[in-house]
């Protein structure tokens, strides 16, 4: 099985933040050692110290992955830390945003596998989804290797360019941002109609959860879905009336926050 190298080798965890020790958690509940972890942490939780594996000691020589998952704007003090796993025997895993392949062959040298992956949020609760892509240095194998540590707070996919990463990053990156804002705005509309605060919020907070869930669970076109809710001339369908207005509603005021957020990610990858 692919984590059985990461047991016998090791794996260096660059930052554990709250996507770090998901993926932690994540590793250590499917039953990797805590012994195989090498945590490199400045501000260790209590949580981490309390879970077994190594924290700020000398790191493995050549082990199985380094996982980078630091903020992009600490990576420059953050990964000479790692330089030296560079080369070709360490795969290099990074779940920093707006970080590019190129910029981990740079750090890290010539020859060295790099997987750039997108998780987000959702991944706290183990639901979560990331795209992955690796460089032309990166197996099949070690592509494998990724997915299955990735695996353990949600699904994985795999991107057919890094081009397409920003997308992604619009899309599901930045994504649960825009359903936390909708749960918002559906709650105020719900207050503007003469329901409490609390109420009104709790209906939103299930409702969009649960029509998710159904949306993920069933595997229906979420297209059907909204119809077998929208009775003809009834209230939902007076709703939708406004919400799918090609020039006022929810799809022209979605296609440009995606790609605001795309241009954004295209920006922040070439700075």
């Amino acid at each position: 099985m692919a984590l059985d190298e990461v047991a016998a080798r090791g794996l260096v965890l660059l930052g554990c933040g709250k996507m770090g020790s998901a993926l932690l958690r994540g590793w250590l509940a499917g039953g990797l050692p805590p012994a195989a972890v090498h945590v490199i942490e400045p501000r260790p939780s209590d949580w981490l110290l309390a879970t077994g594996v190594a924290v700020n000691g000398p790191l493995p020589e050549a082990p199985a992955v380094a996982l980078v998952a630091v903020k992009p704007q600490m990576m420059g003090e953050a990964l000479p830390a790692m330089v030296s796993l560079g080369g070709g025997r360490t795969l290099i895993l990074s779940i920093a945003a707006g970080t590019s392949l190129r910029a981990f062959e740079a750090a890290f040298g010539a020859g060295t596998p790099v997987v750039r992956a997108m998780p987000n949020t959702p991944a706290a609760i183990g639901r979560g989804i990331t795209a992955i892509i690796g460089n032309d240095q990166a197996t099949d194998a070690q592509l494998a290797l990724a997915e299955a540590l990735l695996l353990a707070v949600g699904e994985v996919v795999r991107l057919d360019s890094e081009g397409q990463m920003d997308a992604v990053t619009a899309v599901s990156g930045s994504g649960p941002a825009y359903v936390f804002h909708l749960i918002e705005a559906l709650a105020e509309a719900g207050e503007a109609e003469g329901l409490s605060p609390e109420l009104s919020l709790q209906l939103a907070r299930a409702t969009v959860a649960g029509a998710g869930a159904l949306a993920q669970e069933t595997g229906t076109d979420p297209g059907q879905l909204r119809r077998d809710v929208t009775s003809p001339n009834g209230t939902t369908q007076a709703g939708l009336g406004v919400l799918m207005n090609e020039a006022a509603g929810l799809p022209p005021l979605i296609r440009r926050t995606v790609r605001a957020a795309a241009a954004r990610s295209e920006e922040l990858g070439r700075s």
